[in-house]
């Protein structure tokens, strides 16, 4: 298993809290609580985001995958992107030191 990382972007409109949808929340869910699914499974090896709601923030999933063509699958099945509300790109990725604290 190779390491992975995607980076996430929340669509322009999203920038303003007033214009987000039950639908768009909804969105966000599913994309946690797959997350956290694949972290318990041991997939997912971190993930978060900055708290910045503005074109300048971004969430990023460090994650475990056989290649890269599934690499990419896993990110487009991540329902914020697959339905549009994130942008998402995903690169080879090799963690250099973590902390065992």
């Amino acid at each position: 298993m190779r390491e992975y990382i995607y980076i996430l972007k929340l669509i322009p409109r999203l920038h303003e809290e007033k214009n987000w949808t039950e639908k768009d929340e909804g969105l966000v869910r599913d994309h946690f609580v797959r997350l956290k699914e694949y972290c318990d499974e041991g997939k997912v090896i971190t993930a978060g985001k900055t708290d910045r709601e503005d074109d300048k923030g971004f969430g990023i999933v460090v994650f475990k995958e056989e290649n890269d063509e599934k690499a990419e699958e896993f990110m487009k099945e991540d329902p914020a992107v697959k339905h549009g509300i994130m942008t998402a790109e995903v690169f080879s990725y090799k963690t250099a030191l973590r902390s065992e604290k």
